[in-house]
């Protein structure tokens, strides 16, 4: 494995003194691994697939941006790693060297093909990424550059706004560099009708950045993807960077890239046969507690630590609303704010104001858990494991970058503990008990008061809950995190639950442990007059229907939970169908892998084999599967 890094004086194209001055403003000396390694191919007119372990992304010391995630030249910090470098040429042809000068018209103004790339509507650039968060950080770095460039333009696609903004803003403004999401960026594609041809703006493209690429692809936008590049001129420069290389991935590569050089990038130290996922700064720990302790464990740590910056995850949307309000009531003198998916317009300004804080407590989901640089996070609290053991290491990463230090805890339930060894061998990730803490005030009974004063915080709850139970079923490692094996009673107190809801997975089962309380849920009424005003119309209306009925209770359905729930189904089982017809099986054999990995820790755990065995069948079983990925 050959190291590299070095000065931008090393680069074979000089750098623009418009370039050179902001890389001294943000103070930035020398480029990062990654950089040092991709952008002089990029500059001699060569493909790039780079992939590198969350927390080695090179951000911008403010915490703007990720210098992976931009080809120009963006600088990074001076973090010593190794890097492993292939490509399947050997050597470099005559013309090399003049496609090199020709690829320095990046930096003066030109592309490949002599055109202007001052011209406001043609578009020398564009930047995907998978997030709205993402792109509004890049299109920020972005900017300390531009500004040395009054020639330039650039401009953010990304949703949560009028598509009709966005061609408005191109029409009257241009943009050289384009940074979007790819769900916007193909809406806007198909804008013709519109007065935007954005397709004959894009001729000239001379170079296309992919960052999370993995992240794109498990967010289900391969077919925005896949309609993009059909747009774009085939004769560009293509930067691929990823976290993870999967067989998506690679699909990605081979219909994206010609012939790309491919980077990987390991933290300096980490030998090649230790595949550590966490960057090394990074302290992991996890806390053993039962369901209906979890919520107060979290707010005595969170008290005990009121003066850092927090990151708290949790696995749904639901919960998210419900916790983050409940934390609001139990933490004060901290700000403390909730982002999550479903949220339309107030994503960007929660984000773009938790980024300039310098404490606070951020309640969300994984949509903050890849490509974030949020400055100076010293803890990431995982509520709740994720869904799967890679999207562990993202949440993680969010913490101990660039060279920091930092800190994360996952709160697991007793029946869960095997997922440390599953962690510790899947992703060698190594874990430090934090054992709970003794004689922690009880702040269920005050919740549960909040749902009787407030209907919202009631109905917030039960969504929360039933939103928690599902998203359990779906679990990827199922044969840890087992829904059978959940005790519905202490997790309903630990939800401060009224009541129990009516769904399909408690149906038929009795709770003796929880009791529910005696009044009347239905007389709850919202602190907000206009929404009980509203409520009870709706009662009254109900009221005269079931008269006019003679008495008979209409059923009607549960329109929320049970439509989202058939339509989630009816997408999985759409996208499970177009894997199938494409053949790709790789997914199947990781979870067949994952499932025997899994067995041996059971029954490892059981005391049914010795630790000795359990090494030689897990050795045996990833011998095999190597052997078998090499003979396809």
């Amino acid at each position: 494995m050959a190291e590299a890094e070095g000065g931008w004086a090393a680069l074979p194209v000089p750098l623009s003194p418009g370039v050179l001055r902001a890389l001294r403003e943000l103070g930035f000396h020398s480029m990062t691994p990654v950089q040092s390694a991709t952008i002089p191919l990029f500059v001699s007119n060569k493909d790039v697939a780079a992939e590198a372990v969350s927390g080695v992304p090179a951000a911008l010391p403010s915490g703007r941006g990720s210098g992976r995630s931009v080809r120009f030249p963006l600088a990074g910090n001076g973090q010593r790693q190794n890097l492993s470098v292939r490509h399947p040429r050997a050597g470099n042809s005559p013309q090399a060297g003049r496609k090199a000068e020709e690829n320095a018209g990046l930096f003066c103004g030109k592309d490949s093909t002599g055109n202007d790339l001052s011209k406001a509507r043609v578009v020398g650039a564009i930047i995907i990424t998978p997030t709205r968060e993402l792109a509004i950080q890049i299109d920020e770095v972005l900017t300390h550059f531009t500004k040395h460039f009054p020639m330039f333009s650039q401009i953010l696609f990304i949703g949560g706004r009028n598509p009709m903004e966005d061609v408005e803003k191109f029409k009257q403004r241009g943009g050289n560099i384009i940074v979007a999401t790819p769900g916007r960026l193909e809406d806007l594609f198909r804008r013709k009708a519109d007065g935007l041809d954005l397709a004959s703006c894009v001729k000239s493209l001379d170079v296309l950045v992919l960052d999370e690429a993995d992240r794109l692809l498990d967010m289900g936008f391969e077919s925005s993807l896949n309609a993009i590049l059909a747009f774009l001129p085939k004769q560009r420069r293509t930067g691929l960077f990823s976290a993870t290389q999967t067989q998506e991935v690679e699909n990605l590569v081979r219909a994206g890239l010609r012939n790309p050089v491919r980077i990987s990038v390991k933290e300096k130290g980490v030998a090649a046969s230790n595949t550590q996922k966490t960057p090394m700064r990074l302290e992991n720990y996890y806390m053993i507690c039962k369901a209906d302790e979890k919520f107060n464990q979290l707010v005595h740590f969170l008290r005990q630590h009121k003066q850092e910056k927090h990151l708290v995850f949790f696995s749904t949307c639901a919960c998210v609303e419900y916790y983050g309000k409940a934390l609001e009531s139990f933490i004060k003198q901290v700000k403390i704010m909730c982002i999550h998916g479903k949220m339309k317009h107030k994503r960007n300004k929660i984000f773009q104001e938790f980024r300039k804080l310098p404490g606070g407590i951020l309640v969300c989901t994984d949509v903050m858990a890849r490509g974030i640089d949020i400055p100076e996070v010293h803890w990431v609290l995982q509520y709740d494991p994720p869904s799967s053991a890679s999207a562990f290491v993202h949440r993680c990463g969010r913490t101990a970058r660039i060279g920091n230090v930092g800190s994360a805890l996952v709160f697991l339930l007793p029946m869960e503990e095997s997922y440390i060894n599953f962690l510790s061998i899947n992703q060698k990730c190594p874990m430090q008990e934090m054992k709970p803490q003794g004689n922690v005030l009880d702040l269920l009974p005050k919740l549960k008061s909040m749902a009787l004063a407030d209907r919202a915080v009631f109905e917030k709850g039960m969504k929360a809950f039933v939103s928690y139970i599902q998203a359990y079923a779906k679990h990827e490692c199922n044969l840890i995190f087992r829904i059978k094996d959940l005790d519905f009673a202490s997790l309903a107190k630990g939800f401060a639950l009224l009541k129990m809801p009516k769904m399909p997975e408690l149906r038929g089962k009795c709770f003796p442990d929880f009791t529910p309380v005696t009044v009347n849920t239905d007389s709850i009424a919202f602190k907000d007059k206009n929404r009980e005003k509203q409520r009870q119309k709706q009662l009254e209306q109900q009221r005269k229907e079931r008269e006019e009925s003679g008495g008979k209770k209409k059923m009607v359905k549960n329109k929320s939970w049970s439509k989202q729930k058939a339509k989630r189904e009816k997408r999985r089982k759409a996208a499970a169908k177009r894997k199938h017809e494409e053949g790709s099986d790789v997914e199947d054999e990781d979870m067949e892998e994952l499932l025997n990995d899994t067995r041996l820790l059971k029954r490892l755990k059981k005391g049914k084999i010795s630790e000795e065995e359990f090494e030689k069948r897990l050795t045996g079983s990833q011998s095999k599967c190597r052997e078998g990925a090499a003979a396809d």
